[in-house]
């Protein structure tokens, strides 16, 4: 007789679970899929999941007889109901667009708790609204529009930029499409099957993104996908056999699974690496406890908090000290953003680097045309590049210096490094300027509070 197979954790994980989760995170090895039951809005009446509010308010706008739908209709009854009636597709979605665009909602707390989680670089996203990259952006960047923001489509298919390692922002993919007038992405019971089927072919399939999903651990929170779709999503993730040997596992938390007997035997009979959780926000809250207290973070604590660099807005903010320098120099001019901006200095550089086309050449010679201190870092990678992009913002600067006053302060020199800007291949006006040695990048409080006096001046 056969021993019965070890039972999957429905209503939660065991400590050495939690311990090895929590370790995997701070390893940058997890991968958290955000669908819609996080989506806990406050509405006028009573707190409710957006894909239900929307339901409703889509069917108003489509002038649907609600009397026609199941007692608790979805998103999908709506459109399908609007189709059989000779209904345009398109229009479904752009009257759709428009009930979002006229909604106010924020972010709910669940979002904000998983975005805290700053070990957390890479969100899939199953839902086309925009509250999870919200939320991002509320927790880690002030409200500025910092995270970058991904979404596919069979007929347009949009892949990570770099490896995840080299991404410099956090990144949302919204794996099913991204609210838009038109209809590219999912509404449907059909859409969710064409995307589904065109994320298996070999030619549509965004390969690095696939190629992270398949070699990390994944976290499928409040992803309301149903017994047969659930199974396909997780092969499909995983790109091979359930039942394979691998070294990643993934945690299905939501508010339906285990109380699905045949997936759930599915899983236990094919998958030891995965594991249940009920309950999508319970899980999301205990996790951001736990992360907490594994930080140092709350129940009274107030732990140390070094200048933390956060990546530039994509848009340079009003009157920002633009920073120039070498890509070699990445690091030490991180290290200066977060300790201007822990001074109260707005600082933006452009971190992506395009280097390349009269776009990304406007862009800088506008933002350099309007920001309010120019910064060039001077270094001995600087030295050594007797061309690069740097020598041309360096010029701009110039540029808009020679209609400035004499004894203007504009431009600010720094050096890393031991260089000094006297000797250094830099343009003769840099070398008439006063400049600041900042040691790898290590802000000076003499510097920061001669920086904000400036800035504030300027304002006045």
């Amino acid at each position: 007789m056969n021993a019965p197979a070890p039972a999957l954790h429905e209503t939660a994980l065991d400590e050495n679970a939690w311990e090895d989760l929590l370790s995997f995170i701070e390893e940058r090895r997890v991968i958290p899929i955000v669908g819609p039951e996080l989506l806990m809005v406050a509405t006028e009446e009573r707190p409710r999941l957006l894909y239900d509010w929307v339901a409703e308010r889509l069917a108003a706008k489509l002038n649907i007889d609600t009397r026609q739908l199941p007692q608790h209709y979805t998103l999908n009854d709506v459109v399908c109901l609007f189709l059989a009636n000779r209904g345009r597709r398109e229009e479904a979605y752009v009257r759709l667009r428009g009930v979002l665009k006229d909604s106010d909602f924020k972010p709910p707390a669940a979002l904000r708790q998983l975005a805290a989680i700053t070990d957390f670089d890479l969100f899939v996203s199953t839902t086309f609204d925009s509250l999870l990259e919200t939320a991002i952006n509320l927790e880690r960047f002030g409200g500025a529009a910092s995270t970058d923001v991904l979404a596919y489509a069979p007929n347009r298919v949009t892949d990570l930029p770099a490896e995840r390692e080299r991404l410099t922002r956090p990144t949302v993919y919204h794996l099913f499409g991204k609210i838009s007038a038109s209809p590219t992405y999912v509404v449907s019971d059909e859409d969710l099957l064409e995307y589904m089927c065109a994320l298996q072919s070999e030619h549509l399939v965004p390969e690095r993104l696939f190629y992270e999903l398949e070699h990390n651990h994944l976290l499928v929170i409040g992803s309301a996908l149903t017994n047969w779709v659930a199974r396909l999503f997780l092969r499909m993730a995983k790109r091979q056999r359930l039942s394979a040997p691998r070294d990643v596992g993934e945690v299905l938390a939501d508010d339906h699974i285990s109380q699905d007997e045949k997936l759930v035997a599915f899983l236990q009979q094919v998958s030891v690496h995965t594991r249940i959780y009920r309950g999508a926000e319970r899980f999301v809250s205990e996790l951001h406890q736990r992360w907490q207290a594994r930080r140092g973070i709350g129940a009274g604590a107030a732990p140390a908090s070094p200048a933390r660099f956060l990546p530039p807005a994509r848009e340079m903010p009003a009157q920002a000290v633009f920073i120039s320098y070498a890509r070699e120099d990445l690091p030490a001019v991180q290290r200066i953003k977060a300790g201007l901006e822990a001074a109260g200095i707005t600082t933006w550089f452009d971190i992506d680097r395009l280097e390349g086309g009269d776009d990304y050449d406007r862009k800088i010679q506008r933002n350099i045309a309007r920001c309010s201190y120019f910064i060039p870092v001077i270094s001995e990678n600087t030295e050594r590049r007797h061309e690069g992009y740097f020598r041309r913002e360096w010029s701009y600067a110039l540029d808009r210096a020679r209609n400035m006053a004499d004894g203007a302060l504009f431009i600010l020199p720094v050096t890393l490094g031991g260089v000094s800007a006297a000797g250094a291949t830099v343009p003769e006006r840099f070398q008439a300027l006063h400049s600041t040695a900042l040691h790898d990048g290590e802000v000076s409080p003499e510097f920061a509070r001669r920086l904000a006096e400036l800035t504030r001046a300027r304002r006045a």
